[in-house]
C-alpha cells in the first residue's frame, strides 16, 4: 500500500481495541454513525478468522479497514477507480472494477470489498474476476447495504437480497462461509429516523445522536435483540458475506 506510513483513520476507527464508526463528522456524518457502527462490528468479529497473506482492497477509497486487518496480512494492495470522490494517497493500482482486473490469476489470499458492490454496473464480471485472482482457499469478505439511502450518486446501481448474493457467489465458483443480515427492522427505522431528524436546523444533529444512543441501548436488551432477529430476514439493513474459493 502506498504511503502506509502516513495512513490515517477515516470511516472506521479503533477505540479501546474495538472497531467503530469515526466520530469525526467530516469522515462519517452523525446520521450515519449508527449504520457504520453496525458494519464495523461485523468486520471486527470476522476479520481475524478470515484475513491472511496477500490482501487486495478493491474500491479502497481511504482504506478505512487497514487498521483492522493489517496485523493479519503480509502485503496489502489497494485499488480504486480514477473518478472516485475520495482522495487516493494509498492507491497502488487505479482500475475500473467493471473491467477485467489487471492482476495475475491466483495472486491474492484475501479480497476486501466493503460498501463497493452496489456501485458496480457489471457485478457478474467482478465476481468472476475476484474468483480468478484469489488463490485456492482464498476468501472474499464484503458488505453491502440493502434498506439504505442512495449514495455516491449517480454511481449507485443495485441493492442485493441474500438470494442474489448467494447466486453471485456460487455461480462464480465460491463456497459461502457466512452470509448474514446486518440488522433488522429496528435498525432500519433507527437509521431512517435519525437521518430525518438530523436535517432539522439547530437541534437535528443532537436529536439524531440521542435517537441512535437510545436505540443502541434498547437493541442490547433481550426484547430489542429478539425484535431485530425476528425481522432481519425480511427487513435487513444490509448484508455481510465471507466466501471461499
Amino acid at each position: 500500500m502506498k504511503n502506509s506510513d502516513r495512513w490515517q483513520p477515516s470511516k472506521f476507527e479503533l477505540k479501546n481495541g474495538h472497531l467503530r464508526a469515526s466520530r469525526n463528522p467530516l469522515e462519517v456524518g452523525i446520521s450515519s454513525r449508527f449504520v457504520v457502527d453496525l458494519v464495523a462490528a461485523y468486520y471486527e468479529l470476522h476479520l481475524r478468522d478470515h484475513v491472511k497473506g496477500k490482501l487486495i482492497d478493491l474500491g479502497c477509497g481511504k482504506v478505512p479497514l487497514y487498521d483492522a486487518y493489517k496485523a493479519y496480512i503480509t502485503e496489502c494492495t489497494c485499488t480504486d477507480w480514477a473518478n472516485t470522490k475520495h482522495t487516493n494517497p494509498y492507491v497502488d493500482q487505479t482500475c475500473d472494477l467493471n473491467d477485467p482486473l489487471p492482476f495475475a490469476t491466483e495472486s491474492f489470499h484475501t479480497v476486501i470489498l466493503s460498501d463497493v458492490l452496489e456501485h458496480i454496473a457489471k457485478p457478474d464480471q467482478l465476481w468472476l474476476e475476484m474468483y480468478r485472482i484469489l488463490k485456492p482457499g482464498g476468501k472474499v469478505i464484503l458488505n453491502v447495504p440493502f434498506l439504505y439511502k442512495l449514495h455516491e450518486v449517480p454511481h449507485d446501481y443495485f441493492r442485493y437480497s441474500k438470494y442474489a448474493l448467494q447466486n453471485f457467489a456460487t455461480g462464480s465458483g465460491f463456497k459461502i462461509i457466512l452470509l448474514q443480515e446486518i440488522g433488522g427492522l429496528p435498525e432500519v427505522i433507527t437509521d431512517l429516523v435519525s437521518k430525518l431528524v438530523s436535517s432539522i436546523p439547530i437541534v437535528g444533529k443532537v436529536g439524531a445522536m440521542l435517537i441512535q444512543e437510545t436505540n443502541s441501548f434498547l437493541l442490547r436488551t433481550k426484547p430489542g435483540k429478539s425484535l431485530s432477529l425476528k425481522t432481519r430476514d425480511l427487513y435487513p439493513l444490509g448484508y455481510f458475506v465471507v466466501a471461499a474459493k
